[in-house]
């Protein structure tokens, strides 16, 4: 199998090193080869975080070059817009749209882009689209925008339902699982 490429890019705090781990954990238990690799800018600030998931046969290096991504996972549109020229020709970002300000806007040195999701699917990329943080919030918790975008991220993939939910229970405290449970059904049927 040729290596597939995945990026999953937010802001720290968005739960975006977990969804790394629960998609290599489920990549692991089909048996592919899977390299994980975490990219931490300023996130305990608020900066952006990236993750780079590579799986199949066998990978050699953790890290994805710019044009050879297959999919990027963004939990916010601006992240998605920063990361677009890693995608591959015929690539797919799944976005949440929640805005999140950085820094320059807070401080208001910049404004915040407009219409970023127009300009990206304005490029030839697929976007996928959707108001995670309002599902997320259905589901129990704001802090569920993870498994909302992975359950968005779960209908690209051939793995059963099951699968995808005994990697959630492997990842996730007892305590939050039904919650993410239910996050993750509302992405994948949203």
């Amino acid at each position: 199998m040729e290596t597939k490429n995945i990026m999953i890019v937010g802001v720290g705090g968005q739960g975006t090193l977990l969804a790394s781990k629960l998609l290599g954990r489920l990549l692991l238990s089909r048996g592919y080869d899977v390299k994980v690799s975490e990219v931490h800018g300023m996130s305990q600030r608020g900066g952006s975080v990236v993750t780079y998931v590579r799986f199949g046969d066998r990978v050699c290096s953790p890290v994805i070059d710019k044009g050879q991504a297959d999919c990027i996972l963004s939990f916010e549109l601006l992240e998605a817009a920063r990361y677009a020229e890693f995608l591959k020709p015929g690539g797919r970002i799944i976005v949440g749209i929640q805005q999140i300000d950085p820094m320059p806007v807070i401080a208001g040195a910049a404004s915040y882009p407009e219409a970023l999701e127009e300009k990206l699917k304005g490029l030839g990329i697929e976007v996928d689209a959707l108001d995670a943080l309002t599902l997320a919030e259905e589901a129990g918790s704001s802090k569920a925008v993870n498994l909302v975008l992975m359950g968005r991220l779960s209908r690209h993939f051939d793995f059963t339902e099951e699968e995808w939910l005994e990697a959630i229970g492997q990842s996730v405290p007892p305590k939050f699982l039904e919650m993410n449970k239910k996050a993750f059904a509302l992405g994948r049927d949203a």
